[in-house]
């Protein structure tokens, strides 16, 4: 388990708290996008191609500080684009951690080098640093040769300096569970706190959709992964029965109000990972305003296939709570690779409740190319 015991015991008296007062929907962790400008082109994302007016948006410190105050989450996803191009992100990270918040600042390590100074060792503080696999397939995944070796070195010399490192990876078409466990192996061997991995999202704004990976072939490259990983010291940043779930063996609902998300736009509805659903001005008005009962697997064609930790994790954390015999069996056993899968959500809309969704690549992008709009070196 990669989670540190101090935010261990933290998010278990909040998660508690919030029981006894008998709230059945709270945050568990904020997704602060503060500005969507990156240095990099993924093939899996796309939020480079909102107009420049929109890239050159960002969140400031006041409101970053108003998001946490107003949801009260114990822990922060700083995301973006790329977190570290804000110039006030030093403070911001800062502000987080005199609010005793465990801040998660996700980057892809490309100006971590540069401004690792701005920032102290924290136990409230972890570098999150983006790497999609191997060499090969992390400079594929963000169309630039070279950036696997950055990340690794810049890992090496946040570690040196004493800080928090984990490493977020996403998952794609074309993966092997033995690629998969090579990487798990150099993620061990550099001594990274865990790894927070998870099936991509089919993203709206990706310019590619045919990256995406189904949830039948999900569950069957996750079983075959923790079937080569028996015996081995691999470190997760999640729980044990999230990752239960990705190897198919449990029936979750996702809790999209577990990782409300405050971007340049407002409150995004109804999570992370879906657009045009439109936003509320304040986290109050996100949950009371979104109809939750219209999203999930079973629920919304657009959540078919999805499996990514800001949607489920809050679900496995609530059903550890609820049994925790059973998150202690899988903890020590590791997921169950064998055997039937656990059955599906029932679905529940018709192909005529929701208008048709066209995967398709945006114009004058091909749908085998990176994503070709300029951006930040």
């Amino acid at each position: 388990m990669g989670v540190p015991l101090i935010q261990q015991y933290r998010v278990a008296t909040y998660i508690m708290g919030k029981k006894i007062r008998r709230e059945k929907r709270y945050p568990l962790v904020l997704m602060l996008e503060p500005l969507f400008r990156c240095n990099l082109a993924c093939t899996g994302c796309g939020k480079i191609d909102y107009p420049d007016e929109i890239l050159d948006k960002r969140l400031s410190y006041e409101e970053c500080m108003t998001a946490i105050d107003e949801c009260g989450a114990p822990v922060v996803s700083i995301a973006g684009g790329e977190p570290l191009i804000h110039n006030d992100m030093p403070r911001i990270v800062e502000g987080f951690i005199d609010k005793k918040k465990f801040v998660y600042l996700c980057t892809n390590a490309l100006l971590l080098e540069r401004h690792m100074g701005d920032y102290s060792p924290s136990p409230y503080l972890t570098f999150s640093i983006h790497l999609d696999g191997n060499r090969e397939r992390h400079d594929t995944s963000v169309c630039r040769t070279g950036v696997f070796d950055k990340c690794i070195e810049v890992i090496k010399q946040a570690k040196a300096r004493g800080f928090r490192v984990t490493i977020n990876c996403t998952l794609f078409q074309g993966e092997s569970a033995g690629e998969v466990a090579e990487f798990m192996d150099t993620a061990t061997a550099l001594g990274v706190e865990g790894v927070t991995i998870s099936p991509g999202y089919s993203y709206e704004r990706a310019p590619r959709q045919d990256v995406f990976l189904k949830k039948k072939e999900s569950k069957q490259l996750f079983r075959d992964i923790f079937r080569l990983g028996k015996g081995k010291k691999w470190k997760f940043n999640q729980s044990s029965l999230y990752l239960d779930f990705l190897a198919g063996n449990q029936t979750y609902m996702c809790t999209p109000w577990g990782n409300p998300t405050r971007n340049v736009f407002g409150w995004q509805k109804p999570c992370y990972l879906l657009v045009g659903e439109g936003y509320a001005t304040s986290f109050n008005g996100l949950m009371q305003e979104t109809v939750w009962e219209n999203y999930g697997t079973g629920r919304n064609p657009k959540c078919a296939n999805c499996m990514v930790h800001c949607g489920y994790e809050a679900t496995a954390v609530d059903d550890t709570f609820r049994r925790p015999w059973k998150a202690l069996q899988v903890f020590f056993k590791g997921p169950r690779t064998q055997g039937p899968m656990a059955p599906e959500m029932p679905i529940l809309y018709n192909d005529e409740s929701f208008p048709k969704l066209k995967l398709v690549a945006k114009q004058g992008q091909s749908a085998s190319s990176c994503n070709s709009k300029k951006h930040v070196a």
